[in-house]
């Protein structure tokens, strides 16, 4: 006879806890989206410190009445690098108005036109003259934005932003199927407690 502070069965035999469905669903994070992640960071920064060199190339162009077409270039310039910036949050309101930007050959060649567009502004004389400490920052910020924009094309091309939506798209699955499981068994535990509550 089976005592009642023992978990045992019918038979006498001792009835071991079922292990947590989640718990066995429940993985680390794909290394390949961490890495994905990552370099998302870092672009989004680059883009931020762009954002910032032509912000202040800007103000100073501002200042100064005979730079004023130097200024709005820079203006332009902070909007690609803002859109930039968006692009990496795959917000789903952007990429839904701008679908070219949801395949990575579409962000590098946003990015690369950045990269193109302050080349060009610096055809204004006595630019790197003037803006010495600018000039080196932005030669920073664009040359790290070109890097990204030539992984991003080249992954593009190789298709592995669409390695990275389909693995997304099985990692939220998953998830899914875990949150499912969970309430299924919170559901189990309660209806056990309510059995033992009715045979007391």
């Amino acid at each position: 006879m089976a005592r009642s502070g023992d978990p045992q069965g019918d038979g006498g035999e001792p009835v071991l806890p079922r292990a947590s469905s989640s718990t066995r669903l429940r993985s680390r994070p794909d290394p390949f989206l961490v890495v994905c992640r990552c370099f998302s960071v870092i672009t989004s920064l680059t883009a931020i410190l762009c954002i910032a060199v032509n912000v202040l190339s800007a103000v100073r162009s501002f200042k100064n009445g005979a730079d004023v077409f130097d200024g709005i270039f820079r203006c332009y310039a902070v909007v690609i690098a803002f859109f930039v910036v968006l692009a990496e949050t795959e917000w789903g309101f952007i990429i839904k108005f701008w679908k070219v930007l949801e395949y990575w050959a579409g962000r590098g060649m946003l990015q690369i036109l950045y990269v193109l567009y302050c080349i060009m502004t610096r055809a204004f004389p006595d630019y790197t003259e003037r803006q010495k400490d600018l000039v080196l920052l932005q030669n920073i910020a664009s040359y790290m934005l070109l890097a990204c924009g030539v992984v991003y094309v080249f992954s593009g091309i190789l298709c592995i932003g669409f390695l990275k939506r389909s693995r997304q798209q099985k990692e939220i699955t998953r998830e899914q199927a875990v949150q499912d499981l969970e309430e299924l068994e919170r559901r189990r535990e309660e209806l056990e407690q309510l059995l033992l509550a009715e045979r007391v």
